[in-house]
């Protein structure tokens, strides 16, 4: 389990005081300072990025373009198991919108929202590069492909199990 989930938000804002002290002189040290932040607090809400901003001493609004600008920040948690389901054209074309509704479903969250537990996270995305799979989806690093609508309570059962 990550540390920062048995961390206190306080302990937690102390380490992202600590890093951008460290970094505030540097140029360019947003970016450096928004992945310490996503790591320690798991994704950048509004209080996080009003940290860095304050902490940097540039706007919140420049903080919030760069968070919403880069993919690989994040503005909702993420669960401790991150679903992403392809809907490229190949995915999509063999019934991937069928597996994301079967998903959603199952997990009673939408895409881009994490369950209430923290257990699952959906991820929409355009193409992960396994179109010969198609349809496809990730679930963290394992990829399952050749998917039918009526395999996703299995996968997840082996995931709300572990």
């Amino acid at each position: 389990m990550p540390s920062h989930v048995t961390e206190t938000q306080k302990e937690k804002f102390d380490k992202l005081d600590s890093f951008i002290c460290q970094n505030k002189e540097n140029p360019g040290s947003l970016i450096a300072v928004l992945q310490e932040a996503q790591n320690i607090f798991g994704y950048l809400p509004l209080e996080v990025q009003k940290k860095v901003a304050t902490g940097l001493n540039i706007p919140v609004a420049e903080v919030y373009g760069v968070v919403t600008f880069y993919s690989f920040f994040t503005l909702e948690p993420k669960g401790e198991y991150e679903i992403s389901v392809c809907l490229g054209t190949a995915c999509y074309v063999k019934g991937s919108n069928l597996i994301l509704d079967k998903i959603e479903k199952i997990l009673g969250i939408k895409a881009g929202q994490c369950t209430d537990d923290g257990k699952f996270s959906i991820n929409a995305c355009r193409c992960i590069g396994a179109c010969g799979l198609a349809p496809v989806i990730t679930i963290n690093q394992d990829v399952y492909g050749r998917l039918e609508p009526d395999e996703i309570p299995d996968i997840l059962r082996k995931y709300r199990e572990a």
